[in-house]
């Protein structure tokens, strides 16, 4: 299921190579993962939810 969805990589990670990056996909919702473990588990957050949290940053 998560594996079908288009999955972008955080502009924050770096290039160190040190694997501290999260991914994130954007469709109707709003799914954040850890790159390191593509297959574990996920954060899910409703469109409004992710607007809030990026706007209290």
């Amino acid at each position: 299921m998560f594996q079908e969805r288009t999955w972008r990589k955080s502009s924050y990670s770096g290039g160190s190579g040190s694997g501290n990056c999260v991914e994130v996909s954007l469709a109707r919702d709003v799914l954040v993962r850890d790159t390191k473990n593509a297959s574990g588990d996920v954060l899910a957050f409703s469109t409004p939810a992710w607007r809030a949290l990026l706007n209290s940053l």
